[in-house]
This record gives structure tokens, C-alpha cells and sequence, in this order.
């Protein structure tokens, strides 16, 4: 490991425990910032001066792009330039102020990503009213909440999601007052929306309402709210995040400054594909990047079946995914390289030893093996369009293995960034080419602060030898509070601070490792303290899983999992074990649960886990968490309150028969 390299530097002194508040761990920066943070390009203080700085100096670029549709065939991209982009948002802040919305108004925008959700966020931005992105996966009743809770008056629609929207009303129409769809609107929706008190308008129609008016843009502040966006909490009721233009610009700074001093500067010849939802700051944040510096955005279908091919079509150089994403990416090549015979995986292990084996001597991925580039890994590069130059994953952790095989065969920089809706997405991000920084998300960004700070009970240290603790951040990036919420601001805002919950550990390089979660830690009956998060991070590891899910309370002396067994590995294992019946069949076989529990002991002791940690007893599942059962959050993050209540009398029977020693895998 090359020690020498550090990438941060100590801005203030940790401070010693005081008055029962914890020991802080020294504020730390990138040395990205060593002359300070980066300056925003004079003249852009909010969303609005992104885009209209973007129209000035690159009128003619391809803004935005949809495939079309013949004869329910997909076929090429067509696209509208940053002039003609611009030509509708100001048709749009038209038709919205004459029918009387105005500054300070709340908009919604509630649909897949495409060309109308920017247009409309854009109009918004021009006018100063808070875009408020609303989206379904928060489950049934969120868009109600959201469109009362944050006053949302009028609407911007999908056309196939009004049903959806109609569902809200009669609660939302105290509000809610008029609808325009992106599309058409069918006869039959005009008269429900009459019922309803609401007036809907296709996208067409809503155009021409301001026609022959003209209506100044206000002034936009720094400070000015331009969204509410709201996160999908692990608990109770959604919180609308309050994001200033300054948070954007400042992260939109942070990004380019970042990608310019690791020689990757984003350029207007940029391609990027538009998937993940722009209702979560991460894709919003880096489509305001690529509007900066003229870039285009090119829209899939909406199926995530057919994005392989839209990628293939569209030939993006960024490509933002998620970890269930890229897992699905792993796993299609590991399919198809264990059907390709002995000796194309031989040929393919030759060079990915070679090649990995170089990278770890720190070779860059172009230079450590172009000659197994061309001839082998070429297909995987072609597969994602062929032009990708950077895949950047974020908003859950990214498992080690899937990140080292995408940085070999992907032939691209492949970087992990952590971030939250309340610091405007990116915090930290790791390097290209520096294989140290594998199962981290790397050094901050140059333009926050973080500093660890300690968790007795969990028994972190921020002032450690290997400091561990809460990580907390610093800076312009941060949210303005939670709307309406002044109460839960206060808790994790203090001082300028926000507490994350999220529990790191400093590595020696500067990059931090996201170990735990601060508020995810019960105990068990004998008083011992169980942090669920790091364990399952351990159980994670095992092959035979594809997802775990640990429990445990304050009656039980001991640890249960329920877990979502690899498909695949768990058939081989039936038919070498004679274990006949469908998938379904294997995760009821009593057998097949000893095998289960046996591996994840087996890791639990490998790494060294205490004896309480063990699991003792195991429910194979064969349906993947999900979201559409509210297990997950849209971030995919595991929703335990919502699992407990979903398996509370498989947990009971687990418990009893355990107890009743009638073996370990019940």
C-alpha cells in the first residue's frame, strides 16, 4: 500500500470529551482545497444561471434527447438544443404565471425522467417557485402527503401516472388546483378532473396560455430555496429537504473542480443516459454538472429490460448507476462467461489476473493491459455503448468484488461517491485508477469539512488510533433544514454540523470506510450490544446470498437472519446434494437451510465475530426484498421496521423452534 499518498489535510484540532458530550475527531479537508474551495463561475448564483449561462454559450449543442417511437419500434435519438430547450421553459414560465402562479409557489413534478421534467423544473427555476418532485415508490399515500404537506398548487404529470395523481384527491385538491400532463389527456380524465375541482391541461394546450405575454424573471438569491425534495426515511413519514441554488451550484463546483484535477474534465462533447430518478438529488445533481459545460442528456424508456440497449443506442461517456444496477451487470457476465466453455474463461481469467495484477501496481486501467483490452474485454465496453469513460455509483455501498471487476473488464474509471439528500448529494469520492481506495468512498469532495465524531455506546472512538465515529459535514452543500420540520433540523444540525448517523472509519490514504449506522443497535437479552449494519456487511460477503436481513431484541439471548439465497449457486448445491423441487421448494428444504446457516457461521467466524454476533437460525426467501412490499427504500436501503411487521410470525416460529433445539435451521 503507498502510505505516502494522503489526500486530506487537518483545517481544526480534535477536542477531548466534555460535559458528557463525545470527543471530536480533527476537521479534516480535501487536499484538493489546499488554497481554499473552489470558486462558482462569476455571474452563477442559482439553478436558473446554470441553464441560462448554458443557452448563451452553447445555443446550438443537443440539450436533450428521446428515442422515437415508429410502429411501437424504438429507433434513434432525436434531439432539441439548448436554444430550443430554452424557447419552451420561457412558453412554459408564461403560461404558469398567467394562470397566477408566482414566486415562492410550490410546483410538483411527478413522473419518469424525460425531456418535460427538466423543461418543467427549468421553468420553475426561471420564475423562482420550489420545484417538489414527487414519486410513488415512497409508497401509496406519500404523494398525497407530499403534495399537502409541502402546498404543492399545481402539477406536472407523466400522462400515465394520472390515474395515480387522481388517487390523491379528494385531500390533495385543498391545495392542488390545477394538473399538466406531459403528454395528451384522455376525454374521460377532463371530466374526472371537473369532479374533482381540478383543471388538467395537456402539455400542448398549457403551452399556448401564455402566448403574447410576457412576464419578468425575479431575482434569484443564493439562499433561495429551488427544491424540496423528499427522502424516503427507513422511518416514519417522508421529510422534505430544503436545497438552496447555493447547494447546487457549490456541489455542481465541487464536481467539475474535482473531475479537472484528476485529468477527467466533463466537456460539452459529453453523453450522459438519464435513468435514475431525477425525484433523488444524485441524478439531478449530476445532470446540473452536465448542463454547465453543454452537455447532452439522452433519456431511456423507462424499463430497466431495455436499458442495455438504450445504452447502446445513446453511446453515453457518464453513465451514474446504483449498486442493484451494477450487480445486475455483474451477474449477466458472470452468466455468460460460465456458458462460454473451459477455454473462453480460461482466456478471460488469464487476462483479468494480468490486468488486475498491473492496476494493483498502480497502472492506470488504459496502460495495464491494452492488448487484453482489444481482445477480450472489448464486448463488456461495447455492451455499455462503447464510449464510456467514467461509471460512478452512489446512494448505497458498492460490494468490493463487483467494484474491482467493473474497474478490470469495463475499461473505464469506475468510482464509488457517498452522499445524502441533505448534502446535496456528493460527499465523498474515490480516485480513478487507485485501486487503494477499493470498499471505501474515498476522500471528501473540495468543498466540505468532515470531521468523525465519537460513539461510546458503540464503542467508536474518533480520537482511536484507526479513528472511527459519526461521520459529520461541513459546508455550502448542506440543506436548509427539513420544511415544516424545525424539530428534526435541530437534531442533526448543530453548530453548523450535520449529523449523519452514518458511522466511518478514517483510512491512512484520508478515504473513509462507511462501517455501521449509528441508530441501527439493539440489545440482545444478556445486555450486549448488536450493531445490525456491520454484521450484515459481514454476512453480505457470503456467495450463497444474494441479501440478509439480521435480527434481534431486547427478549433474545440470539441472532436470526432472514435471507434471500443466490438463486443460482443455491440450484447447483440441490442437485449435488440430491435436493429435488423447484427454487421455492429448496428455500422450505430443511437441508438447504443447514447449508445457509453453516456458510454464514462460517464467515461470521472467519471474521472473528463474537459469539453473540452468530446467527443461529435461518428463513430462506425466495422473493427478493423489494420495495413494492415497503421493505426497501427507493435508495434500497432496508426498511426493518416495515420487515419486522412483514415477518413477524415467521421470527416468532424461528425463536420457538430454536429454543425447542429441533436444530439449527429451522
Amino acid at each position: 500500500m503507498t502510505s505516502e499518498k494522503r489526500f486530506i489535510y487537518e483545517v481544526e484540532a480534535a477536542k477531548e470529551a466534555t460535559d458528557g458530550k463525545p470527543s471530536i475527531g480533527p476537521v479534516y479537508r480535501s487536499t484538493l482545497a489546499k488554497d481554499g474551495f473552489p470558486d462558482p463561475i462569476d455571474g452563477i448564483d442559482s439553478c436558473w444561471d446554470i441553464f441560462r449561462t448554458a443557452v448563451e454559450k452553447y445555443p446550438n449543442n443537443r440539450m436533450l434527447g428521446q428515442r422515437e417511437i415508429v410502429n411501437e419500434k424504438a429507433g434513434k435519438y432525436e434531439w432539441k438544443t439548448y436554444k430550443e430547450v430554452y424557447d419552451i421553459v420561457i412558453k412554459l414560465g408564461n403560461s404558469l404565471r398567467s394562470c397566477g402562479f408566482e414566486e415562492g409557489g410550490k410546483c410538483g413534478i411527478y413522473g419518469a425522467n424525460c425531456p418535460e421534467w427538466i423543461i418543467s423544473m427549468e421553468a420553475c427555476n426561471a420564475h423562482g417557485l420550489y420545484c417538489v418532485p414527487l414519486y410513488d415508490t415512497l409508497g401509496a399515500g406519500a404523494v398525497e402527503f407530499i403534495i399537502s404537506h409541502a402546498e404543492v398548487t399545481v402539477a406536472f404529470v407523466e400522462e400515465k401516472k394520472i390515474p395515480e395523481l387522481f388517487k390523491t384527491c379528494p385531500n390533495s385538491t385543498k391545495y392542488m388546483k390545477t394538473v399538466v400532463s406531459f403528454g395528451g389527456v384522455k376525454p374521460e380524465q377532463k371530466e374526472e378532473a371537473e369532479k374533482l375541482g381540478l383543471v388538467i391541461h395537456t402539455w400542448d394546450e398549457f403551452l399556448k396560455l401564455g402566448e403574447g405575454k410576457q412576464y419578468d424573471l425575479p431575482v434569484k438569491k443564493k439562499s433561495d430555496i429551488c427544491t424540496i425534495m423528499y427522502t424516503s426515511g427507513t422511518t416514519g413519514d417522508p421529510k422534505g429537504v430544503l436545497i438552496s441554488n447555493e447547494s447546487i451550484v457549490t456541489i455542481t463546483t465541487g464536481v467539475m473542480h474535482f473531475l479537472r484535477s484528476v485529468n477527467e474534465s466533463l466537456t460539452e462533447k459529453d453523453v450522459y443516459i438519464s435513468y435514475l430518478p431525477l425525484a433523488h438529488v444524485f441524478d439531478l445533481a449530476i445532470e446540473e454538472c452536465i448542463i454547465q459545460v453543454g452537455g447532452s442528456i439522452g433519456f431511456w424508456r423507462g424499463d430497466v429490460k431495455l436499458l442495455i440497449e438504450d445504452l447502446g443506442e445513446l453511446k453515453p461517456s457518464i453513465f451514474c448507476a446504483v449498486p442493484r444496477v451494477l450487480d445486475r451487470v455483474y451477474t449477466g457476465l458472470q452468466q455468460k462467461l460460465s456458458v462460454g466453455g473451459f477455454f473462453k474463461k480460461k482466456v478471460f481469467n488469464v487476462a483479468f489476473s494480468y490486468k488486475f495484477g498491473n492496476m494493483k501496481k498502480g497502472q492506470s486501467h488504459v496502460a495495464a493491459a491494452p492488448f487484453c483490452d482489444k481482445l477480450v474485454f472489448n464486448k463488456v465496453k461495447q455492451g455499455l455503448g462503447g464510449n464510456v469513460r467514467i461509471i460512478l455509483s452512489g446512494a448505497a455501498p458498492l460490494a468490493s468484488h463487483i467494484e474491482s471487476f467493473l474497474r478490470v473488464v469495463a475499461c473505464c474509471h469506475v468510482l464509488q461517491g457517498y452522499g445524502l439528500t441533505e448534502s446535496c448529494a456528493g460527499t465523498f469520492v474515490t480516485f480513478p485508477d487507485d485501486l487503494d481506495m477499493l470498499g471505501t468512498v474515498g476522500p471528501p469532495v473540495p468543498n466540505v469539512d468532515i470531521r468523525l465524531e465519537s460513539v461510546p455506546d458503540m464503542e467508536y472512538d474518533a480520537l482511536g488510533s484507526t479513528p472511527r465515529g459519526e461521520i459529520c459535514i461541513r459546508g455550502k452543500t448542506l440543506f436548509s433544514g427539513y420544511h415544516k420540520r424545525e424539530d428534526l433540523t435541530n437534531e442533526v444540525l448543530i453548530d453548523g454540523w450535520f449529523h449523519t448517523g452514518d458511522v466511518g472509519e478514517w483510512q491512512p490514504d484520508g478515504s473513509m470506510k462507511i462501517i455501521d449506522r449509528k441508530k441501527n443497535i439493539f440489545k440482545l437479552a444478556q445486555g450486549e450490544y448488536v450493531a445490525v449494519e456491520s454484521l450484515e456487511n459481514v454476512y453480505g460477503q457470503v456467495e450463497a446470498i444474494d441479501s440478509v436481513w439480521v435480527y434481534g431484541n431486547s427478549f433474545e439471548s440470539f441472532l436470526i437472519a432472514i435471507v434471500n439465497p443466490a438463486k443460482q449457486t443455491l440450484e447447483r448445491w440441490a442437485v449435488e446434494n440430491g435436493v429435488d423441487g423447484d427454487f421455492n421448494s429448496i428455500c422450505q428444504n430443511a437441508k438447504a437451510k443447514a447449508f445457509i446457516l453453516g456458510e454464514l457461521v462460517k464467515a461470521g467466524r472467519e471474521r472473528k465475530l463474537k459469539g453473540f454476533e452468530i446467527i443461529r437460525a435461518v428463513h430462506l426467501e425466495p422473493v427478493a426484498f423489494d420495495i413494492e412490499r415497503d421493505l426497501l427504500t427507493p435508495t434500497y436501503k432496508k426498511k426493518r421496521p416495515q420487515l419486522l411487521k412483514y415477518y413477524q410470525n415467521v421470527i416468532d416460529e424461528m425463536y420457538k423452534a430454536a429454543k425447542e433445539g429441533q436444530g439449527s435451521g429451522q
